[in-house]
């Protein structure tokens, strides 16, 4: 089993290099003439429907509507996997990731994230603050924003998340746009976050929550709209995997194995 998982996974790393490649002209035309960088976005959209459709793996989408009837919104879902971001970006148009640092030192893919999206070192509050700026000026020339709230991959046990951060709500507030949560239901399970880098053959499950609208100005309202999403994708993972309390059974029912 592991074997075929291991050619899988291969097969997946060229899929998605060689999809990379074929694009990378475009990317670098709409990169260098700013007034076609959103289209450079969009083309994040069809990089994934090939990369997937290469993989021969279903992406069922549910209420996809739901992004259709904003013009503009902050999307945030659950971070459990490297395969979050190639997923989230076959429900955009026109948004941009706001990502780790990290994402930007990858050659050639990394050229095209810095340029096109925003890259952020978290340990640094320079960058943090440029990141702000940077965010509230793509949303003020009408793009959208796509942004992990964990801050991450930092779960310990998915399919539980890590808490959220404040930012993507605060800048709702502050711009008054709508969040848009979304629940990732199986992508831990297919490419899990265990640094084997196995590819499990599984149809992904994306679930597009309602639009959740700032209302008020006080810290307590961020504050309560940052647990109403919180608890939406949360709860959405334990119907999809099981709740919290039938893992833990399972895992108490499940015999241990034992040296001989």
């Amino acid at each position: 089993m592991v074997f075929f998982r291991r050619i899988y996974s291969i097969y997946g790393t060229i899929i998605f290099i060689l999809s990379f490649v074929l694009l990378l002209p475009l990317f670098l035309i709409t990169i260098e003439i700013p007034k076609l960088q959103k289209y450079g976005r969009r083309l994040n959209g069809i990089w994934s429907r090939i990369f997937f459709t290469g993989l021969f793996m279903r992406v069922k989408v549910q209420n996809r509507h739901l992004l259709k009837s904003h013009k503009q919104y902050i999307i945030i879902a659950n971070h459990f996997s490297y395969l979050d971001i190639p997923v989230i970006g076959l429900m955009s148009k026109d948004a941009m990731f706001i990502g780790k640092s990290s994402l930007g030192k990858v050659p050639l893919f990394g050229y095209m994230f810095r340029k096109l999206h925003i890259a952020v070192d978290r340990s640094s509050f320079r960058s943090r603050g440029e990141t702000l700026k940077r965010t509230m000026e793509a949303i003020d020339q009408g793009s959208s924003i796509i942004i992990f709230p964990e801050g991450g991959i930092r779960s310990k046990h998915p399919p539980e998340m890590a808490d959220f951060k404040d930012g993507a709500f605060n800048i709702a507030f502050e711009k008054q746009i709508p969040v848009i949560p979304v629940t990732l239901s199986y992508n831990h399970l297919i490419l899990p976050d265990d640094n084997k880098f196995l590819l499990n053959y599984k149809p992904m499950k994306v679930v597009i929550h309602p639009p959740v609208f700032p209302k008020g100005e006080t810290k307590q309202a961020i504050a309560e709209m940052k647990a109403t999403c919180l608890n939406l994708i949360q709860e959405q993972l334990w119907r999809d995997n099981g709740t919290k309390t039938d893992q833990a059974s399972n895992s108490a029912t499940t015999p241990k194995e034992h040296k001989s």
